[in-house]
């Protein structure tokens, strides 16, 4: 199947950076996560400008990987199959018949994540360093994703 030009030049874009975002998080992930992200570490936050620049460079990077994956590649790679994209949890249930997420209940979850992370930290310590140790678990579960839509992209040609 040949791709429209406009579809197929954003495909090629769109799998280069899901690429280059799963590579910096992953580097983000192993630094920040060398030693375990205790409340004792999310106290030090105000104090210590490298890990508060650690964070905010993985919070960041998970949340856009997981943005780049569910906003923009997922939509873009059902339209290249030639169906019609729709509401995201309806193309998440797509993706996952289709074997490309193991859940729609863990993409949500890693959802609610992204957001307890971006909104929440500045109040509640707690709460960040909870969604910061869920997030890192969840890494593996975003380049897994990753790579099985860069893999079905590849498959087909169209990188």
């Amino acid at each position: 199947m040949t791709l429209e030009p406009n579809i197929a030049l954003r495909m090629q874009f769109l799998t280069r950076v899901v690429r280059k975002e799963c590579r910096y998080l992953t580097s983000t992930d192993e630094r920040l996560f060398a030693l375990p992200f205790t409340l004792d570490r999310a106290a030090q936050l105000e104090t210590d400008p490298t890990l508060a620049e650690r964070v905010e460079a993985f919070v960041g990077r998970f949340g856009r990987l997981q943005d780049t994956l569910g906003d923009k590649l997922l939509p873009l790679l059902l339209t290249a199959l030639g169906e019609k994209p729709a509401a995201a949890i309806d193309n998440l249930d797509r993706a996952e018949r289709l074997g490309w997420i193991d859940s729609v209940d863990t993409w949500l979850t890693v959802r609610k994540l992204r957001n307890q992370m971006v909104h929440e930290y500045v109040e509640d310590l707690s709460v960040l360093t909870s969604a910061l140790q869920t997030a890192h678990h969840q890494v593996p579960t975003l380049v897994q994703v990753a790579e099985a839509l860069v893999a079905e992209i590849e498959r087909r040609g169209w990188a």
